[in-house]
């Protein structure tokens, strides 16, 4: 890596930095300012460096420009914080006890989205290790871990973060996190790193200070200048991010990366960032191991998403599909506010376009987007590149209260929802908590100084003014601040919750779905080439087909309404889950039961 601290055999460590906007730079050594450093060799094009013959492992350092010491960009470790010194880590230090592990194939995933500091009590790399035996229990093959890139404070959902290659203290040292993966892996488990590379957090980033072309004012972003991707000087900034996802792949061994709002990236470049960080994994880390990446992009872009004649990822194994979401939300709770507007005219249409052909706008002009056009054609892509889910950190997070949607949703709407999503060809998601209706909500919660603290509680409350729900002040001020300590211990996970009706329900039904997808549905998976069909019969009727591997064919009927349908024909081949269930016999015409859903399964051999 050409940036920060590389250990040498002898304990000697090389320090590089690239501050093209400084003319000299001290090296400290210590965690305390340094009255006297280390002056650091200007080199060629901005960078700096220094070695010293006795800084090893664990050694605490920062650099100094004028008055202002601030930590290193690559740091690997910052134990005091974002404003502190950065801790020298050896990255060959820690002993892999996962050796034979080279993952999984993208179509076994079924991903849990986590956070950290309230998976679990503690909060910890180390106590999440805990759970990893109830996981693979529960049917899940992959975790995506929200990010720990280090942020201000103590509590933060981690897109906020400064420090892009350090693991945030607050839930422990590197080789905790390193143990996490091994262990994981020892369970057969993927796991996935959340990583954000389309902005800095506003508190702790010097990089204005020593490195201004890190960012591109030609690009204006909800953050201020945009990073610069495309400008002068962006070739080192590219490199910066370039090497951050091959640093997580190879020195931690994550199975693969989910890119935060690649639509927020700013790039004119040809390839952009995303694509060139997509090849650097695939022809580096992915020549000898199953290593995947996924997307954010609100814009639809299915360019990412192509497979070769082979049916493998070019770029990206799959892209989050908020689509899905938005439209299986309205059908189980009714909101048709913001961004749901785009889906409340017929949520049906859109759920069956989602589930046979991935995107529900692909080219068509978006409502909430101002009439803008909004997507790519997508039903040429199998359905194993669209990641569905019901609730995620975004879906439930950004709500004012941060309910959950066991808590706002009919529950034979929410059930129906479910069957529909998990036994679906696209790899599910669930977001922690999810499968056992955990009764606590997941607020917005950060940790900032004090006037930056007062401005967020502030936006936040504003944020939700346009809402009729929070047009009285005094409803505004009942929304959780997002800098108390409450906030975030209130989202933390009670695991207790698990053996008591109705969450021990949930439960049991989120395994016995998994099961099946396991048993049957996924074997089937690696022979899809496109997308499947679909209709809508007597208004709430919802038919799906897909064709998958082996010339099996999958159908999925559903009746999404509080009302019994009119007489329809059910799907041939043998039923892999109904509920209601509907008894014997499967000729002829039939009512469907309200919130009725049936997946059946035509094989090969009959």
């Amino acid at each position: 890596m050409p940036f920060g601290a590389q250990v040498s055999g002898e304990g000697g460590t090389r320090f590089r930095l690239w501050a093209p906007g400084a003319k000299r730079l001290t090296l400290e050594i210590g965690a305390a300012p340094a009255q006297s450093g280390t002056a650091m060799t200007a080199l060629e094009q901005g960078w700096f460096e220094a070695v010293l013959p006795d800084a090893p492992a664990g050694t605490r350092y920062a650099y100094r420009l004028g008055d202002t010491s601030f930590p290193d960009p690559a740091s690997r470790c910052n134990p005091d914080d974002v404003h502190g010194a950065s801790m020298v880590v050896d990255a060959h230090a820690f002993d892999w006890k996962d050796g034979a592990w080279s993952g999984r194939a993208w179509e076994e995933a079924v991903i849990y989205e986590l956070h950290i500091g309230t998976f679990t009590p503690e909060g910890t790399f180390a106590a999440a290790i805990g759970k990893l035996d109830y996981l693979a229990g529960l049917g899940v093959t992959a975790l995506e871990i929200m990010p720990v890139a280090d942020f201000p404070g103590r509590r933060n959902w981690g897109y906020d973060g400064v420090l892009p290659f350090a693991p945030d203290a607050a839930y422990g040292r590197p080789e905790d996190l390193k143990r996490l993966v091994e262990q994981a892996h020892l369970r057969g488990l993927m796991v996935f790193l959340d990583v954000v590379y389309n902005h800095f957090g506003p508190e702790g980033n010097y990089l204005n200070a020593y490195a201004p072309q890190f960012f591109n004012a030609g690009h204006h972003t909800p953050w201020g200048a945009a990073i610069n991707f495309d400008a002068e000087g962006s070739r080192n900034v590219r490199d910066f991010f370039v090497h951050n996802a091959l640093y997580w792949i190879e020195e931690y061994r994550f199975d693969g990366l989910r890119l935060d709002a690649v639509h927020a990236i700013a790039d004119d470049t040809e390839p952009d960032i995303v694509s060139e960080i997509a090849r650097a994994l695939r022809a580096g880390p992915g020549r000898g191991r199953q290593v995947h990446l996924i997307l954010e992009n609100d814009r639809n872009q299915a360019r990412y998403l192509e497979r070769d004649q082979a049916g493998r990822a070019l770029q990206a194994s799959a892209q989050w599909n908020d689509d899905i979401h938005h439209a299986l939300h309205i059908l189980s709770t009714g909101e048709r506010d913001g961004y749901y507007e785009d889906y409340a005219g017929r949520p049906l249409w859109y759920l069956g376009r989602t589930l046979a052909e991935g995107y529900a706008y692909q080219g068509e002009p978006s409502a909430h987007r101002g009439g803008a056009a909004r997507g790519e054609p997508s039903a040429h892509l199998p359905a194993t590149a669209f990641i569905s889910f019901l609730q995620t950190h975004d879906q439930v997070g950004n709500r004012a209260l941060g309910e959950r949607l066991c808590a706002i949703a009919q529950p034979q709407a929410l059930r129906a929802a479910t069957v529909c999503l998990l036994l679906a060809p696209s790899p599910p998601l669930l977001f922690m908590g999810e499968e056992f209706a955990a009764s606590t909500p997941f607020q917005f919660f950060c940790d900032f100084g004090p006037e930056l603290a007062a401005a967020v509680t502030r936006g936040r409350r504003q944020e939700f003014a346009r809402f009729a729900r929070f047009s009285d002040p005094a409803a505004q001020a009942a929304i959780p601040d997002p800098n108390d300590p409450a906030t975030f211990a209130a989202s933390k996970l009670r695991w207790d919750e698990i053996g008591r009706a109705p969450h021990g329900e949930s439960l049991a039904l989120h395994r016995e779905l998994l099961a099946l997808r396991h048993q049957l549905i996924v074997p089937r998976l690696r022979g899809m080439r496109s997308g499947g069909t679909f209709r809508i019969e007597h208004g709430s009727v919802l038919r799906v087909q897909w064709s998958l591997g082996a010339g099996a064919v999958l159908h999925l009927v559903a009746n999404f309404a509080a009302r019994a349908s009119a007489a329809v024909s059910m799907p041939p081949g043998d039923v892999v889950y109904a509920y209601p269930p509907q008894g014997k016999g499967r000729a002829g015409a039939r009512e469907l039961a309200p919130w009725f859903v049936e997946y059946a399964l035509e094989t090969a051999h009959g």
